[in-house]
């Protein structure tokens, strides 16, 4: 009776479960992490935008000639862009700095939602249609028009529940009392500007006249006509600002810009683009495993092919049987491996920091799970052919004469295994070495030193009451006010404000340019950008920053009495190298009076963990900037959380609110979060790589040894020692690992450049963390290499002899 080919391919496997437990998780391993990146990649960088023809949406600013700064647009500069046209078919603007947060107040509650000021046209230069409502209007955006707000998906889903019922509802401001009407909820995926909560017409909100409105700052959004480029409207910008009839000042800036997609994936585009890259190196590490798992199955079962060949089956059905084993490892693997993508991706969107754009999008679904077994299933079949045809086409008479001990399939056929091997190698060391690099970079960033003590202190934002809007003075009272009564509140030590939030992003707190008395145009234009901060005297002392030379701020820096300031170590070395900075003076301008420096600090890490910036600090009682600190640094005797609430209450006595509070070391998680996450997932590519690298070097080396049986027994019955043995297989294992490893060298060197952006510290070709990933990969091959030369060490030789008859 004919048995079934299913069945016959099960038994066949069952009986060499080694072999398909091996393949099963090698194909779930490598498939699954790889299937669970390609996920979130297709998130991220390959769905589209919910924007209309996204590649012709473009973002423009203009910059200097030497490229050093992103300068924005006033208002009436934009709207005379608009008109003209040209390259651009529709154009729009969005506020300079971005999303900014506002203190919303619902009845009791008080919380923070990030505004961005957009032109009424924004959302049709866009050509984004709202899951509900509406978006904004034309008539939105004028002077005096009622005040209208068009909701981010995510703060609809996460704030207020999904609420189908949300348009109409209104969003109250609590330092302004103004209310904003929600007229729609615009879909997933859009996070422009990044962070953005919801979407407010910019000159509705504004209450200045119209000279004050110009002042605002603007970035161009445009939509590019049918066969115009970004650099055609860049080019018409350039023109536009060196007019002839244009300021002097202008004629020094050309215009720039990019893609709105490249802009909303910001800094996460080159961790994904690297870790599909790393997904790409495992699944090809795991093919390579497969196929030489496959091949060196299909080399032990010549025998037995060979004799059933004899006995009567076609080479058709040998063929037939062959590659169903493959399909049924395929969907075994397959299955397991969309089981572990599942897990993966949600480990993934569990870790990840939350400003990652469409993280919210990021889920496993149907077409991806089908990619997922059709890639396993071709692969493995197209590995499966070779060793198939190779395996169904041997003869008895071929077997009988070849002998056991040329079982293996002879020369070229070990060259091959052989070189697969070292290609697995290879792979692993360059993703190892990449991820010696990231972690490397994180340790140092965690290790950062960060001139300041973040231990034991919490951040706290104030929202002013509307009656303290209209005056600095007012503001400075109610500051006083504050101040005292949080001091007073059992468990805190010290507290003083400050102007911005630690690692707010990019583009908030106050920053300028100071002159030295007597620099030319040409020299005070080299002076750096520095940060502005405003301070009280106990500020350095709250968070523990030394004052290097001179002395802090006392309670007699008021106005009236000279204008002194205190500076960073750089600015310190960029105006005055190698001189006592201390009484020296600093200008904002050719008619402001000087600033005397009184003392020195180290550059602090505040506003940016990757880079100490230059800065100079300014007392509270002298400051000439429209602004007070609203940012409250409270240095606690106990944990930060466990105070949170009696400070809330002391602030709330006041008339002011306590919008926001969170420990600086939370704070301080934020930025290290993307980092951390890089690390986590390439250490998982490595370990995997090195994992299967490990495998299929242990599986060469054992399949060796099984087919030189015969052989050893020989040496070792004509006087070999068991020492003799080891050096013999594990040479063999070693010398395949090494020329792998110096392969993989050579391609971790060449394409480490890729990881730049992601480092921190540590160059892209750092030679210790090469030879230690070297180090760890020649190590797991020895391991790899001496589990099979125990085994040769232990064979008998009479043994080996006679069942080699």
């Amino acid at each position: 009776m004919t048995r079934h080919p299913l069945r016959i391919a099960v038994r066949s496997l069952m009986r060499a479960p080694g072999f398909a437990v091996t393949a099963i998780l090698t194909l779930a391993l490598g498939l699954g992490l790889s299937t669970a990146v390609f996920t979130v990649a297709d998130a991220i960088l390959i769905r589209r935008l919910p924007v209309g023809d996204q590649g012709r949406l473009v973002v423009l600013w203009s910059e200097t000639r030497e490229q050093t700064a992103n300068w924005p647009f006033a208002i009436d500069d934009v709207r005379e862009i608009a008109r003209r046209r040209g390259a651009l078919e529709q154009a729009g603007f969005v506020g300079y700095y971005g999303s900014a947060p506002e203190t919303i107040r619902d009845g009791d509650q008080v919380y923070r939602l990030r505004r961005s000021l957009v032109s009424g046209n924004f959302f049709d230069v866009l050509q984004t249609r709202p899951v509900l409502g509406r978006g904004l209007r034309a008539e939105d955006d004028l002077a005096g028009a009622a005040l209208v707000a068009v909701l981010s998906h995510r703060a609809w889903r996460q704030r207020f529940g999904g609420d189908p019922a949300i348009v109409g509802r209104q969003l109250l401001i609590h330092d302004t009392g103004r209310a904003y009407r929600i007229v729609g909820v615009i879909p997933q995926g859009l996070d422009y500007p990044e962070a953005t909560d919801f979407w407010a017409p910019l000159v509705a909100t504004s209450t200045g006249t119209a000279d004050s409105l110009n002042l605002v700052s603007l970035h161009l959004v445009g939509r590019l006509r049918a066969g115009a480029s970004r650099p055609d409207a860049e080019a018409e910008l350039t023109s536009y600002l060196q007019r002839p009839e244009a300021p002097a000042w202008s004629r020094e800036f050309r215009g720039a810009g990019q893609d709105l997609p490249s802009l909303i994936l910001g800094h996460t585009k080159p961790a994904v683009l690297i870790f599909a890259a790393a997904a790409v190196l495992l699944l090809l590490l795991t093919c390579i495993n497969v196929a030489n798992l496959l091949l060196v199955r299909g080399l032990g079962r010549r025998r037995e092919f060979a004799v059933r060949s004899a006995l009567g089956a076609g080479r058709r059905r040998l063929v037939a049987e062959l590659l169903l084993e493959s399909v049924l490892l395929a969907l075994a693997g397959g299955a397991l491996g969309v089981g572990l993508a599942l897990a993966a991706v949600r480990g993934f969107v569990a870790v990840a920091p939350g400003d990652i754009p469409r993280l919210d999008e990021i889920r496993l679904n149907g077409g991806a799970i089908l990619a997922a077994i059709g890639i396993t299933a071709a692969a493995t079949m197209l590995f499966a052919l070779a060793p198939a045809f190779a395996t169904s086409r041997v003869t008895l008479p071929d077997v009988l004469r070849a002998g056991a001990r040329q079982s293996g399939g002879g020369r070229r056929v070990r060259i091959v295994t052989e070189g697969l091997v070292a290609a697995q190698i290879a792979l692993a060391v360059m993703v190892l070495f990449a991820a010696g690099l990231i972690g490397k970079s994180l340790l140092k960033l965690e290790r950062v030193d960060l001139a300041f003590e973040p231990t034991r202190v919490l951040i706290g934002e104030l929202a002013l009451p509307v009656e303290a809007t209209d005056g600095v003075a007012k503001q400075l009272a109610l500051l006083d006010g504050v101040l005292a009564r949080v001091a007073a509140v059992p468990g805190v030590e010290a507290v003083s404000p400050a102007l911005t939030v630690p690692f707010a992003p990019t583009g908030f707190g106050i920053a300028g340019f100071l002159a030295k008395p007597g620099q030319s145009k040409a020299e005070s234009a080299k002076n750096p950008l520095l940060n502005m901060e405003v301070i009280a005297p106990n500020y350095f002392t709250t968070l523990g920053i030394p004052v290097l030379r001179g002395r802090p701020f006392s309670a007699a820096d008021l106005t009236g009495s000279a204008p002194v300031v205190i500076i960073s170590e750089s600015t310190a070395r960029h105006y005055w190298p190698g001189a006592d900075p201390l009484g020296q003076t600093l200008l904002f301008g050719p008619t402001d009076p000087p600033l005397t420096v009184v003392g020195v600090v180290p550059n602090t890490r505040y506003r940016e963990l990757r880079t100490a910036r230059a800065s100079v600090y300014f007392p509270l009682r002298q400051s000439a900037f429209p602004v007070i600190p609203l940012t409250l640094v409270i240095r606690t005797a106990g944990p930060p959380a466990s105070i949170v609430g009696a400070v809330r209450n002391a602030i709330a006595e006041g008339s002011v609110a306590l919008a926001s509070a969170s420990p600086l070391e939370t704070l301080l998680d934020q930025p290290r979060a993307q980092p951390r996450l890089n690390a986590i997932l390439l250490a998982a590519f490595a370990a995997t790589a090195v994992i299967l690298a490990a495998v299929g070097l242990f599986g060469v080396t054992a399949t060796m040894v099984r087919h030189r049986t015969a052989e050893f027994g020989i040496r070792m019955a004509l006087g070999g020692t068991p020492g003799g043995m080891r050096r013999l297989v594990m040479g063999r294992g070693l010398t395949i690992a090494a020329a792998g490893t110096a392969t993989g060298i050579g391609g971790a060197l060449v394409t480490s450049g890729l990881l730049t952006d992601l480092l921190f510290e540590v160059g892209p070709s750092d030679l210790l963390t090469l030879g230690i990933g070297t180090a760890l990969i020649l190590g797991v091959a020895a391991l790899a290499s001496w589990l099979p030369a125990r085994a040769a060490m232990a064979l008998d030789p009479g043994a080996t002899l006679r069942s080699d008859r």
